[in-house]
């Protein structure tokens, strides 16, 4: 019995990320985590280990165990947990699909700026807009243990 849940961080504006998020929520397996919007105005970043800017350029996952993931790092924590991406979970663990999946969320990352989102002044949170000054000293190391 695990004693421990991990935490999902997603951007409850964007509509694709919350669109995912709700589809995982509903899943068996998903109460092995907490969901975070990192959109609320009550969410500090830095309290969790994550650099404000980053935390909206890529998700974020803070597994079971206490591990922060994140990107497509993260993505894979999430299948870890849930028994019906166990299978896409054991194909990621490929290295040539890994990169197949690193190369697609990349791409990802750099169009959702100009997704749609929710309606919002920003006025909930004080990181809205995605900067892009180095915060390299935030960025994880992928977890190869997962």
């Amino acid at each position: 019995m695990k004693t421990q849940i991990g935490v999902i961080y997603f951007d409850g504006l964007c509509i694709a990320c919350s669109a995912e998020i709700n589809h995982y929520r509903k899943l068996p397996g998903a109460e092995s985590f907490s969901f975070i919007d990192i959109t609320k105005s009550d969410f500090q970043a830095e309290e969790h280990g994550i650099d404000p800017y980053l935390a909206h350029k890529v998700m974020h996952v803070r597994d079971p165990k206490g591990n922060l993931h994140q990107g497509v790092a993260a993505f894979r924590a999430i299948w870890n947990e849930l028994p019906r991406y166990h299978l896409l979970y054991r194909i990621s663990e490929n290295r040539t699909m890994r990169a197949l999946l690193e190369f697609g969320y990349q791409a990802f990352v750099k169009m959702r700026p100009f997704l749609p989102r929710r309606k919002s002044d920003c006025s909930n949170s004080p990181y809205c807009e995605v900067l892009h000054n180095d915060h390299s000293k935030y960025i994880i190391k992928d977890n190869r243990n997962l």
